[in-house]
């Protein structure tokens, strides 16, 4: 499984697509937020932070969906095929594509980081950065499972759409892009049940000097159930067909 594990990172990180877009995207619009259009006035600092966990977590949303774009296409190809005839179990091959798409959220994370730590200016201490990356690396596991869902259910096209519209979605929603205190009332209170929201308050909450709160750890835990069950019936009726 480790040769495996390898096979895909490898896969992943060549694709131009991906360093464009997984990484390229999250860095520009942090740097856009920050420099353009962020608030210039005495929280600007406080808008930096909050901005480079949101973008940090965008990032690492979309790496994180971005599997089952490839899972999509692995099916056309005929690769689940062959995988069902060599020594992997099933369980073996989803968590195997599970921990691969695990290392490759991490550029993401950690390239939005460092821009706010060098280019923006961002103090915290070295258990702050620590805590920001384990967190946020360990939040994206509902997301993978969503992601690997919908390849093994949709079509290659099908499961490119659902996953782009997926994290625009959870990204807007969850106020990733714009802090959810300027939605109106009946959007944060939706915002606060959104795995994308809770995932970012991994995040937010370290800056802010402690840990996550029990209800962002059930709303997560929630969330993991469900994306995990979507992902091992969508599995299951990829592996009948394949």
């Amino acid at each position: 499984m480790i040769d495996y594990i390898r096979l895909e990172v490898r896969r992943t990180l060549r694709d131009k697509g991906f360093v464009i877009f997984g990484i390229g995207m999250p860095v520009l619009m942090y740097l856009l937020l920050t420099n353009l259009v962020g608030d210039t006035g005495k929280d600007a600092g406080a808008w930096k932070v909050t901005a480079m966990v949101g973008m940090a977590s965008y990032g690492a949303l979309g790496a994180a969906l971005g599997t089952g774009n490839g899972v999509a296409e692995d099916k056309k190809l005929g690769w689940l095929r062959q995988l069902r005839i060599t020594p992997l179990s099933p369980a073996r091959v989803v968590v195997g594509r599970g921990l691969s798409a695990s290392v490759t959220v991490l550029p993401a994370i950690v390239v939005v980081l460092l821009l706010g730590a060098l280019v923006n200016g961002v103090q915290l201490s070295a258990a702050q950065w620590a805590g920001l990356v384990v967190l946020l690396w360990l939040g994206t596991t509902p997301f993978t499972l969503l992601g690997l869902g919908n390849g093994y259910r949709l079509s290659t096209q099908a499961a490119g759409m659902v996953n782009a519209g997926s994290m625009m979605v959870l990204a807007i929603i969850g106020g990733l892009w714009f802090p959810a205190a300027v939605f109106p009332g009946w959007l944060q209170e939706i915002s606060r049940w959104t795995p994308s929201n809770r995932f970012a308050d991994l995040g937010w909450s370290v800056t802010a000097g402690h840990g996550p709160s029990a209800g962002t750890i059930l709303v997560l835990v929630a969330w993991l159930a469900v994306f995990g069950a979507y992902a091992v019936y969508a599995y299951r009726r990829a592996a009948r067909t394949a």
